[in-house]
C-alpha cells in the first residue's frame, strides 16, 4: 500500500511548524538515495519521521485503522496472523474510486495524527531538526509546510541501474514507477537544497555533512533564539539569476502558509524581482496587510518568527517621497543560506504602492534599469559597506521618483499581483 492511501492520489494535508524547531521536507525519486540522506541526518542528530513507516504503523495489527479497514472491506483482507494483506487490499481499491476514498478516509487521519504526535514528541525531547522523509511531498503539494525542502537529485538512468542491481526490480517496472512520480525537473524547481547523488555513498554523506554544518545547524540555532542570520558586512553585486523568481515564490508560499488570512497580498519586489538587473543576492518580499496594526499582533509576529522571519524593531519606516510618514514593519530571515528581507506594509499605502511602482517601472524601462545598475556599481566601488548601502542609494531614488511617476501616468499603471 502506498503511503497516505493506495495509488498516491493528491489530498489536502496541512502540517504546522513547531516553534523553535527546524522542519525539513526530504524527498526524491525512487532509487535516488533519499533513505541514505535520511540515515545520515539522523546520525548527525536530526529526528527523522519516515512517512512510509508511519503509513505501515497505522494499519498494523491492533491499530484502530486496521479494524476499520476490516469492517469496511471485509475480514478476508486480514492474514491468518491478523495482519493486513496489502496486495489483496490493493486489488480491491485500484480502479474503484469510491473504495479508494473510503480507504483514505480511514488511513489519512490516522497518519496525520501519528505524524503530529511524533513531531510534538521530538519537540518535547529537545530536537532542533526534524526531517519528514516524504516520497510524495510534491505530489501532495506540501513544500510550503517546511522551512526547507531537500531533494536528492539523481538521473533516471542511475536510479534504474541501482533499482535493477540492488533491489532486483525489473527495468520496465522501475521505469513505470518513475513515470508515476513527478518529473526530475519538477523536483528541482521545488528544491531549496539539491543533493546530487551520481557518485558514491561517501560523496553523498560529505554533502549532507557540509549542509548540516554550514546551513542546518545555524538555521536551527537561530530559530531557537528567534534571531536573524548574520548578514555580510560588504555588498557584492550578483549578475541576474533566473532562479530568483522561483525562490521568491517558494518563500511567499511558506509565509502564506504561516500567516493564513492575516495576509492580504504578497509580492516579490526589489532588484531580484527585475529581470536583467544586477543585485545583491537578497530576495525582498513585500507583505500587504489590511491595517499596519495587524502586523503588530503578537500572533502575527510569532507566526513569522516560527517560519524563520524574526522582527527587526529598529526599522519601522521607509524614506518618504511625499513628506508624509511611510510606516512599515521589517523582518529578516533566520536562514543563513537564503538572505531574505520581508517588508510589511498596509495595502494601498504610499510605501506599498511606490515599491510596486518602482519594480514595474524598472522592469519596463531599459534605460532606467541601466541607470540604476550603474549607480549601484559606483556605490559598491566607492564604499560597499552593507550598512551604508541603502542610504547611499536614496539620492538616486529621490530623482528617479518623478521619472517613475511620469511612466505610471503615461502607461496608466496600476499595482498588479505578479
Amino acid at each position: 500500500m502506498a503511503p497516505f492511501g493506495v495509488g498516491g492520489r493528491t489530498v489536502s494535508v496541512r502540517l504546522h511548524r513547531v516553534a523553535g524547531m527546524l522542519h525539513l521536507g526530504l524527498t526524491g525519486g525512487i532509487g535516488s538515495g533519499k533513505s541514505t540522506v535520511a540515515r545520515r541526518l539522523a546520525e548527525l542528530g536530526a529526528v527523522v519521521v519516515d512517512a512510509d513507516q508511519v503509513a505501515r504503523e497505522v494499519v498494523a495489527k491492533g491499530e484502530p485503522a486496521l479494524a476499520q479497514i476490516a469492517e469496511r472491506f471485509g475480514d478476508h483482507l486480514l492474514t491468518e496472523e491478523g495482519e493486513l494483506d496489502r496486495p489483496a487490499l490493493g486489488r480491491v481499491v485500484f480502479g474503484d474510486p469510491a473504495a479508494l476514498r473510503d480507504l483514505e478516509a480511514i488511513t489519512h487521519p490516522a497518519i496525520w495524527e501519528r505524524t503530529a504526535r511524533l513531531r510534538e514528541q521530538a519537540r518535547a525531547e529537545g530536537a532542533r531538526v526534524l526531517v519528514h522523509d516524504m516520497p510524495l511531498l510534491l505530489e501532495k503539494d506540501m513544500g510550503a509546510q517546511y522551512h526547507l525542502v531537500l531533494v536528492v537529485d539523481t538521473s533516471e538512468e542511475t536510479r534504474v541501474r541501482r533499482l535493477v542491481e540492488h533491489r532486483g526490480i525489473p527495468e520496465e517496472d522501475a521505469r513505470a514507477r518513475m513515470r508515476s512520480q513527478v518529473s526530475d525537473a519538477q523536483r528541482r524547481a521545488a528544491a531549496d537544497v539539491l543533493l546530487g547523488n551520481e557518485g558514491t555513498p561517501e560523496d553523498l554523506a560529505a554533502q549532507v555533512d557540509r549542509l548540516w554544518a554550514e546551513r542546518l545547524t545555524p538555521f536551527a540555532d537561530n530559530l531557537v533564539a528567534g534571531r536573524a542570520a548574520d548578514r555580510p558586512s560588504v555588498v557584492q553585486l550578483a549578475d541576474p539569476d533566473p532562479i530568483w523568481p522561483g525562490q521568491a515564490d517558494r518563500l511567499i508560499a511558506r509565509i502564506r502558509h504561516a500567516l493564513g488570512d492575516r495576509l492580504v497580498s504578497a509580492h516579490h519586489v526589489g532588484s531580484t524581482a527585475v529581470p536583467g538587473l544586477v543585485a545583491k543576492d537578497v530576495i525582498d518580499i513585500q507583505l500587504g496587510v489590511a491595517h499596519l496594526e495587524d502586523a503588530d499582533d503578537p500572533a502575527f509576529v510569532e507566526a513569522l518568527t516560527a517560519a524563520g522571519y524574526p522582527r527587526r524593531l529598529e526599522i519601522d519606516h521607509d524614506v518618504s517621497k511625499d513628506d508624509t510618514p511611510w510606516p512599515k514593519r521589517y523582518h529578516l530571515t533566520s536562514d543563513p543560506g537564503r538572505m531574505t528581507h520581508v517588508h510589511v506594509r498596509e495595502v494601498g499605502s504610499p510605501g506599498w504602492q511606490w515599491t510596486l511602482l518602482v519594480r514595474d517601472w524598472l522592469r519596463a524601462d531599459p534605460e532606467a534599469r541601466a541607470d540604476y545598475a550603474a549607480m549601484k556599481r559606483e556605490i559598491v566601488a566607492a564604499d560597499g559597506v552593507w550598512a551604508r548601502y541603502p542610504e547611499a542609494k536614496e539620492p538616486w531614488f529621490a530623482v528617479a521618483d518623478s521619472r517613475a511617476q511620469e511612466w505610471a501616468r503615461r502607461t496608466r499603471w496600476q499595482p498588479g499581483e505578479d
